[in-house]
């Protein structure tokens, strides 16, 4: 069973550090330490309760953010190339970080660093931290004997997706208020003026259209029964959201957001540019373009492009180039990108034009994404102006019918 220690040391110079280890004991930490060129001053175990009532729960609340993983390699591999070994760095990460549960990880890794594990193996026993992508290219750093190369490469592979995620949301920003605040303001009017207004009918004994009909017949429902209407919501947002987590639905909402009306186009060259990048840091990292492909493969996440991946893996695997099958398939992945592919194997730069394709889709989803608003509002548009209309029409026909009866 392992402990966690906190301890004192001080280096052959005479300067003195701090750190934490995972250990068995005392003796190991002492030989852990002594191996770093370190002597123990002073060590402090954590106490199984601080761990259960605080670690434990800390452990499982807290999330990593991408960006956090960001600053992770990119400030690991800075201090290997200026000279820190692999363990001292580590224990610098851990205290830099204020993220509970990242700071424990970075703590078994170095642990793990320490009793001669490589850092591949270490980092691979936090899956949900580390993704597939990022253990590989620490591992070909390893191999390779450029790590701080392959941490920095990791470091701006991780940043893109992170950005260009960022873009997209906000993007999506604008038109998630308008809807949001269109229903809100048709849930308000349903509640508050639809009731007046069918009391007015009522009292009159107006003929009501269906759609009128309609409209006073769902205010009702909200007016009246308004808890069973905020469970029944609940539920049938609980069961969309169980839903889309099903293999059946998550093919859905991949093949809506290729057939939506100026979405698709986005998303393909969201996906070009994904591909494109991952499968341009991995190679550039020294990893195999099986292996390659593989990851690729699990980084990009709609179906019917993981599709192609995994078709262009069983190509590659039988001598086949890689090319051939993303020219294929120009429905998903654009033309260029299989011309790109193809002058690279012919050059023999095929790191280098998988780099350009991902920095050119890159820009064009970055441009796009700034006018995704613009593009998205004369849809908006029209959505509001036909609720708005079947509203208007729907309770001023029964009061123009009734202005009539009277004349």
């Amino acid at each position: 069973m392992m402990a966690h220690f906190v301890y004192t040391a001080e280096k052959n110079d005479g300067e003195e550090y701090k750190g934490q280890a995972e250990a068995r004991d005392r003796f190991e930490l002492y030989n852990i330490i002594r191996r770093e060129g370190g002597r123990v001053k002073s060590v402090e175990e954590e106490s199984g309760t601080s761990i259960v009532s605080f670690g434990y729960w800390s452990m499982r609340l807290a999330r990593v953010k991408e960006y956090e993983k960001i600053l992770f390699a990119r400030n690991l591999g800075a201090m290997l190339s200026a000279g820190l070994s692999l363990a001292r760095a580590l224990s610098v990460m851990e205290r830099q970080t204020k993220n509970v549960k990242l700071a424990r990880a970075i703590s078994e890794i170095g642990g793990g660093v320490r009793r001669g594990d490589p850092l591949h193996v270490a980092l691979a026993k936090f899956p949900g931290i580390f993704p597939d992508l990022f253990i590989a290219m620490v591992r070909a750093g390893e191999e390779g004997g450029d790590l701080p190369g392959s941490l920095l490469i990791v470091a701006d592979q991780t940043e893109r997706g992170y950005d260009l995620k960022r873009k997209i949301k906000s993007a999506m920003i604008y038109p998630s208020i308008i809807l949001l605040a269109i229903v809100g303001i048709g849930t308000v009017m349903m509640i508050t003026v639809v009731p007046t207004l069918a009391q007015t009918f009522a009292e009159a004994h107006a003929v009501l259209p269906l759609s009128t009909r309609i409209v006073i017949g769902v205010s009702t429902i909200l007016q009246q029964d308004t808890v069973y209407v905020i469970f029944a919501v609940l539920a049938l947002v609980a069961i969309v959201v169980a839903g889309l987590k099903t293999k059946v639905g998550k093919r859905a909402i991949d093949f809506l957001l290729l057939h939506l009306p100026a979405i698709g186009g986005l998303v393909c060259e969201v996906n070009a540019a994904r591909t494109a990048r991952t499968l341009s840091s991995l190679l550039a990292s020294g990893v195999d373009m099986l292996a390659s492909l593989e990851i690729t493969e699990d980084v990009v996440q709609n179906s019917y492009f993981r599709e192609v991946i995994k078709e262009a893996q069983e190509g590659v695997r039988g001598g086949g180039a890689l090319s051939v099958v993303f020219a294929q398939h120009e429905n998903l992945y654009p033309a260029f990108v299989g011309e790109m592919m193809a002058v690279g194997e012919e050059t023999g730069a095929t790191n280098e034009m998988l780099k350009r394709l991902a920095i050119y889709y890159e820009e064009q989803v970055d441009h796009k994404t700034k006018d995704m608003s613009t593009i998205i509002e004369p849809f908006l548009m029209l959505f509001i102006g036909v609720a708005v209309g079947f509203f208007a029409v729907s309770m001023i026909t029964p009061i123009y019918q009734m202005s009539q009866n009277i004349n």
